[in-house]
């Protein structure tokens, strides 16, 4: 989270959804944990995942994919596994274009959030479940599978929005993750942080009245800060918001302080 300046895109001019929930219904964590340096990407979602301080067990911020450290402390526990393991209904609503879990068990690196899931094969949404309009592409509009040979049609934000609840209607938790926010930012380039912040809010939007109608706990929260400073190409340290809405979100942010809080709150209030 970090005030706003010229090279900051996170505007209500841009998302005024997502600059609304920051606003009013989201607490500041930390992201650095106590361990010097960027905070990044692997150790962040591991962290977010397991409620471990990953910086700390590594001795160092891990970038990237996770290496085989990592993965067997992920192996271990998770939210996902966790929560399969206590017989809740768990799904990780990001569509994979490609047939079987074997296959992305195959690949040669998966992110921390593919490898969490891989310990729960169940939550997985595969090529059939986008076809059905079961799953959300992580881009929301389906656009980027073209070249993955994807020839169906283009999702509005909007239908993707619809598409997501009613996943989340049929399950006791719902993960989406969005990381095209990370890759604008990345880029230094304010255009395109401005458009993928829009696509971002256009989905964000339906996303909340219908949780909000549904009576549906919805959580936003990420690894690292990025996207605010886009004269930065790397990753910055200021706090990442833990932004809760909806039954139970008051005990969701209440004194949380840093990413090791989240999964300990959210397996707390579906124990």
């Amino acid at each position: 989270m970090a005030e706003p300046a010229a090279d900051n895109p996170v505007t209500p001019a841009v998302c005024p959804t997502l600059c609304d929930l920051l606003a009013a219904h989201a607490t500041p964590i930390d992201a650095c944990l106590g361990v010097p340096g960027l905070p990044q990407s692997a150790t962040g979602q591991a962290t977010l995942f397991t409620g471990i301080n990953a910086p700390h067990y590594m001795g160092r911020h891990v970038e990237g994919f996770p290496g085989p450290t990592l993965r067997a402390l992920i192996a271990q526990r998770n939210l996902l596994l966790d929560l399969h393991q206590a017989e809740r209904r768990v799904r990780f609503a990001n569509g994979y274009f490609t047939d079987s879990v074997e296959e992305l068990r195959a690949r040669r690196f998966n992110s921390v959030t593919t490898t969490a899931a891989l310990t729960c094969p169940e939550s997985f949404c595969l090529r059939e479940h986008l076809l059905a309009n079961q799953a959300v592409s992580h881009d929301i509009t389906r656009a980027s599978l073209r070249t993955r040979g994807y020839t169906g049609p283009l999702v509005l934000p909007q239908e993707a929005a619809e598409h997501l609840v009613q996943i989340t209607l049929a399950h006791d938790f719902t993960l989406f993750e969005f990381f095209l926010t990370d890759l604008a930012g990345h880029s230094r380039d304010f255009a395109e942080a401005v458009k993928t912040l829009a696509l971002l809010d256009a989905f964000l939007g339906p996303v909340r009245a219908m949780a909000a109608e549904q009576e549906i706990l919805l959580v936003l929260t990420s690894d690292h800060g990025n996207i605010e400073r886009m004269d930065l190409h790397s990753h910055t340290t200021n706090p990442v918001p833990l932004i809760a809405i909806g039954p139970e979100a008051d005990s969701m942010r209440r004194g949380a302080t840093s990413l090791l809080d989240v999964t300990p709150r959210l397996e707390k209030l579906l124990s």
